[in-house]
């Protein structure tokens, strides 16, 4: 019972949302001159608690006799946090104080960085022009009440900035009863009013082709971790998920 509630919990601890900055200090370092926590110890330390866990880095933490361990577990990247005694296990953020952030949350954005080269392009929906310099990726879900708020921002953003695109991937998630079909057939015609009239409510017409382009959006989604709508990918790899506003989608650009 206990495993499962520290299974729970450290699921809960991945879902936290990503913050929008990264960065961390060097405190710690010279202690752990005298402490050693290799991949095969700390997979040995947290299975005892978490189930079917992957270590993915050992290094220190912000905090001065912790390590600091990107685990993945359930399809989930985040830190956890072991003291030097190899005793107790942390669950929870690390907020510098000084610089008022979340240096958890920073991490979190840090280590689910996707390979943009990973996307291919070729069947996105383009908000923009086509050869501006910054393309941002959005995975979309035609019934998704926040991808239609974030559909007018990504609208506000190319009409300030030329040098931007949005390259719209299908993306229907389960839970949306009509999405997949409404999501095939504005994939079939790559066709930018469709997507404006799903967002809108408006009667969509039943696809027009046999596509296979939303089964494989969903399979490049789960590979690269991405389980909700919308999510926008930079050109250096960060995700954030959610709806933002214009101001804070160009904010991102460059990070």
């Amino acid at each position: 019972m206990m495993r499962k509630v520290l299974f729970l919990l450290c699921m809960a601890f991945l879902l936290l949302p990503m913050s929008n900055s990264f960065g961390f200090s060097s405190m710690g370092e010279d202690c752990s001159k005298c402490h050693t926590l290799s991949k095969e110890e700390a997979a040995t330390v947290l299975n005892e608690l978490i189930p079917n866990l992957k270590i993915l880095e050992v290094r220190p933490s912000p905090v001065q006799g912790v390590w600091e361990v990107d685990i993945e577990a359930g399809g989930k990247k985040g830190p956890a946090y072991v003291d030097f005694s190899k005793k107790y296990l942390i669950m929870g953020s690390i907020v510098g104080i000084k610089e008022k952030r979340n240096l958890t949350q920073d991490r979190v954005t840090e280590i689910n960085r996707v390979d943009v080269s990973q996307i291919p392009l070729d069947d996105a929906i383009v908000i923009g022009k086509k050869d501006a310099k910054y393309r941002i990726v959005v995975f979309d879900d035609p019934e998704c009440p926040y991808c239609a708020k974030l559909h007018q921002e990504m609208k506000k953003v190319v009409g300030e900035r030329e040098d931007i695109a949005f390259y719209i991937k299908m993306f229907p998630l389960p839970m949306h009863q009509g999405a997949y079909e409404k999501a095939k057939a504005i994939a079939c015609e790559k066709s930018l009013a469709l997507l404006d009239d799903a967002f809108e409510k408006k009667d969509i017409p039943k696809p027009k082709c046999d596509t296979k382009v939303v089964d494989e959006n969903i399979k490049l989604a789960e590979k690269l971790g991405i389980s909700g709508t919308p999510a926008l990918i930079y050109p250096s790899g960060k995700v954030i998920p959610g709806a933002i506003d214009a101001k804070s989608i160009i904010g991102e650009i460059g990070n």
